[in-house]
């Protein structure tokens, strides 16, 4: 008798055979040190340590540094991200799996560049980053389509982008204080 083989979107290693595990550092990152593993959200929860990093960032560099500063957080951690992503993705077999949340704090960052330091641009950058992120308004469904990890992560970065260009008017406008 012939078991049949389980169906899987996972990736072979170099071996030919399929990882069991994704690499720790690849765990901790794509899944901000387990946080990604709580059931309740963890999207929201994810953007929640994006708008943390981006309010110690704000805190930690002085002036004109600062913007640049998250910048180069959002980068590096969208660099990291990418790999990690991939990395647990081929190691689970799941497509965008919902505990990586690496890809939400990367799009959060991305959507407070600039923004004052206040409770009211840290509330209203993240509602804008989850509205933009859960109805992925075109193109940004379309930036899923992307491989593995860099999928995973350019439509929160997309989303984060849209965020950003509508928060930045409505603080321009006055409609933001």
């Amino acid at each position: 008798m012939t078991l049949p083989v389980p169906q899987t979107t996972a990736t072979p290693n170099r071996g030919g055979t399929f990882p069991s595990r994704a690499p720790l550092w690849a765990d901790l990152v794509a899944t901000a040190c387990h946080v990604g593993h709580i059931k309740s959200g963890p999207g929201t929860w994810g953007a929640a340590i994006g708008v943390i990093l981006w309010l110690l960032a704000e805190k930690a560099v002085d002036g004109s540094g600062r913007d640049l500063a998250v910048f180069g957080i959002a980068v590096l951690l969208s660099m990291a991200g990418m790999k990690a992503a991939t990395l647990v993705e081929r190691a689970t077999g799941v497509e965008d799996p919902p505990f990586v949340i690496v890809d939400e704090i990367v799009g959060q960052l991305f959507a407070l560049i600039g923004a004052p330091a206040t409770w009211k641009a840290a509330v209203a950058g993240f509602l804008l980053f989850r509205l933009f992120d859960i109805t992925k308004p075109f193109p940004l469904r379309r930036l899923e389509s992307f491989p593995e990890g860099i999928g995973i992560v350019m439509d929160d970065i997309g989303a984060g982008l849209y965020s950003l260009a509508v928060l930045h008017l409505l603080l321009h406008f006055g409609i933001l204080p």
